[in-house]
């Protein structure tokens, strides 16, 4: 989309600071072009190209199917694909009581089928699609019986589904030498958050020793496991050498309490995810909070499909590391 405009450089520049203009000045009968990325005080007429870099070319517009679209998470995940340009593969895996039902997710028509159904219609799916990258928000329990289905067929996939077995599954996925990212927390700014956490717990081991901490964390009612990201952190305090058992983690789940004690909106009563992490020193005299709140679910649908572009990259260089998570796909940058 190209256009031309007059308008104050200056403001241009600071506007759009990561594009270069093509400015032209008339003087009498001449014009003089130039490519200027600096701010000019000037006005001038400025043509640009404000199309941002789109994975929606030839070499990244691959199919994905979501599971569960009937799910909150894994219907934003399909709609950051559709709206990512991706191929929403009409086909999706969902809770019995959900089979034959139509989900229409920007226009796709997705077909919800019951997982006893799951190795004939992956298989189908697969032939049909065979660039395929799944995306995977079902539930804990579901965990390993869908790695093993995916790593059966041969399917890439992202896993975003915290609990199951993660031992297992770590272990079927390397048995099968198949393409995977796997991260209980796909939020691209809470993964380096935690990144962060690490590097702390690495380069400053026993540095809380003697602390206490308490830990709160507030999910929608539907949440039935202590949080992936919750776990991650507590376990960097622990090797800081705090000592802390997962079972004393506070978690809130009931809607009044997170409204009048926590300050969650109300409107996001049903998707947020609200993490505070409080250190005391043993005479009280020092504290540290750490705190990270999260509104909705877009920050984790966004981080999915970059994880599965990640992924399709990966795969169709045919890299020899083969098992992924989200610091892989941050360290790796040129995220959209």
């Amino acid at each position: 989309m190209g256009f031309t405009l007059q308008y104050s450089a200056t403001i241009m520049q600071h506007k759009y600071p990561s594009c270069t203009f093509l400015f032209s000045q008339n003087y009498g009968e001449k014009s003089i072009k130039m490519k200027q990325r600096l701010p000019m005080p000037k006005f001038f007429k400025c043509s640009m190209n404000l199309e941002e870099p789109s994975v929606t070319n030839k070499k990244f517009a691959f199919p994905i199917m979501i599971n569960s679209c009937t799910g909150k998470m894994g219907r934003a995940v399909a709609e950051a694909a559709v709206n990512a340009g991706l191929q929403l593969v009409p086909v999706t895996f969902g809770a019995a009581q959900d089979k034959d039902k139509i989900v229409d997710v920007g226009g796709t028509k997705v077909q919800v089928h019951d997982p006893s159904e799951g190795e004939n219609v992956l298989f189908s799916v697969f032939n049909e699609y065979p660039d395929v990258i799944v995306v995977d928000y079902t539930l804990p329990s579901a965990v390993n019986a869908n790695a093993d289905l995916y790593c059966k067929i041969g399917v890439p996939f992202v896993l975003g589904t915290t609990g199951g077995d993660r031992e297992r599954l770590y272990k079927t996925v390397q048995d099968a030498n198949a393409y995977a990212v796997i991260s209980p927390q796909m939020g691209k700014q809470v993964v380096a958050f935690l990144a962060t956490m690490e590097i702390m717990a690495e380069k400053f081991p026993g540095v809380f020793k003697g602390y206490t901490l308490q830990v709160m964390e507030s999910h929608q009612a539907g949440k039935l496991d202590i949080s992936g990201t919750a776990k991650a952190v507590i376990s960097c305090f622990q090797n800081m050498g705090v000592k802390y058992q997962l079972d004393e983690v506070q978690q809130i789940r009931d809607p009044k309490m997170q409204v009048e004690m926590v300050g969650v909106p109300e409107e996001h009563l049903s998707g947020h995810a609200f993490h505070m992490y409080h250190l005391t020193s043993p005479d009280q005299t020092v504290s540290f909070e750490f705190q990270h709140n999260v509104c909705g679910r877009s920050i984790y649908a966004e981080g999915s499909i970059d994880a599965a572009i990640f992924l399709h990259k990966k795969v169709q260089s045919r890299a020899e590391k083969h098992i992924f998570n989200m610091i892989d796909v941050l360290e790796e940058g040129n995220m959209r």
